[in-house]
């Protein structure tokens, strides 16, 4: 069983690895983007989502290695600026697809 264990772990550990990575990614973005950006998409201001982001980062490394309450938190933050905010900042900042599937608009 002590195998399984050390399997387990390494296992969380690569996991919480990539969380952490997603993290600083959705920092990184925010930190490059313009903040007449955030306003003009209808999100909050950037120093907001950099607060949320930074906090992220924070929250990812203090949880590398487990997976606890810290990092679910750090991992959903993230998320939602990358599956919400990101692509509206691309969009508004003429990089986004806006609503077009790969045969046309949707």
């Amino acid at each position: 069983m002590n195998a399984l264990a050390t399997l387990q772990s390494y296992i969380v550990l690569g996991l919480s690895a990539v969380a952490f990575g997603v993290e600083v990614w959705a920092f990184v973005d925010c930190v490059r983007r313009r903040p007449d950006a955030f306003v003009a998409a209808g999100k909050r201001t950037k120093q907001f989502w950099m607060l949320i982001t930074g906090l992220a980062v924070l929250l990812g490394f203090v949880a590398l290695g487990g997976v606890g309450f810290l990092a679910i938190i750090a991992i959903v933050a993230a998320g939602v600026y990358l599956a919400d905010v990101k692509p509206a900042l691309d969009q508004v900042m003429g990089r986004g697809s806006g609503n077009q599937g790969p045969y046309g608009p949707w």
